[in-house]
């Protein structure tokens, strides 16, 4: 394959929208080290290295300072290129390997549906020092998978209005935070932040990992198994969620903004 290099908006259907990720399709992956150069070269909060596996693909996803096991918004990002370059027809399903386990991902009409791992939620004391650590007023506060916790707050304006240090966060060890809240506006059901500073990512623009802990999340609090979600970053972006028993569907679109050559 060539050495071509993507950048896709994930989860918006316009440009400059959304969640940006890089997407490098080679036939053989890259040393780690160099995958965590390109990726730091990118400078995206997550760039997604995919290998053909036979019909499948493994995949593999760097932040700039470090590689992760799982991430939404690369993942649809590295979906859509394979369908809007043809590498795979746009009726057929993919399935990728990555280090959180299989990923089955189909397409419907303009809309990618990625299939995720439900997360584990267990609901802790909220510390005395929380509200100094992160400016936030928390209701509740949970642990979840891959260090991520998780904040319910009183009001989507809370959310909208949270400032977080991060390196407050890190020192606190908040470093993987996620921040929601019930939506004020009908057309969405709850509103959400993340903050991921052990990442290197101040804010993440949006976030298709941390629906997985969402989906079971909003579903023990309402008893639906449907939302729409409202991230509400400065980018902002619109995710369709649905609890399948042990499974998270997340549903977006993606739109390619840009391709390169590397030459090195």
């Amino acid at each position: 394959m060539k050495n071509i290099i993507y950048q896709v908006d994930a989860f918006t259907s316009e440009a400059f929208k959304g969640n940006p990720a890089g997407v490098y399709i080679t036939d053989n992956l890259p040393s780690p080290e160099r995958m965590q150069n390109i990726a730091m070269e990118m400078n995206l909060s997550e760039t997604a290295f995919v290998m053909p596996r036979g019909n499948e693909f493994e995949i593999r996803y760097f932040t700039p300072v470090s590689e992760v096991d799982l991430c939404g918004h690369a993942t649809l990002s590295a979906s859509h290129i394979l369908y809007e370059t043809g590498i795979v027809s746009a009726g057929d399903a993919i399935k990728f390997h990555s280090k959180a386990g299989e990923l089955s991902i189909i397409k419907r009409g303009k809309s990618i549906v990625m299939n995720f791992p439900v997360y584990s939620l267990r609901k802790i004391d909220i510390p005395s020092s929380f509200r100094q650590s992160t400016g936030l007023d928390a209701l509740e506060l949970y642990q979840s998978d891959y260090n991520w916790k998780l904040v319910l707050m009183r009001s989507e304006d809370e959310v909208i209005e949270a400032s977080p240090n991060p390196d407050t966060l890190l020192n606190a060890g908040l470093g993987e935070l996620i921040v929601t809240a019930v939506s004020s506006r009908h057309e969405f059901d709850f509103v959400v932040r993340c903050f991921v500073p052990n990442m290197g990512i101040a804010e993440d623009p949006v976030t298709g990992s941390a629906h997985c802990a969402l989906v079971p999340f909003w579903n023990m609090k309402t008893g639906k198994k449907e939302f729409r979600s409202f991230q509400a970053s400065r980018r902002s972006g619109i995710l369709k969620v649905k609890l399948m028993d042990k499974r998270v569907e997340i549903t977006g679109e993606a739109v390619t903004v840009f391709k390169a050559e590397l030459l090195i």
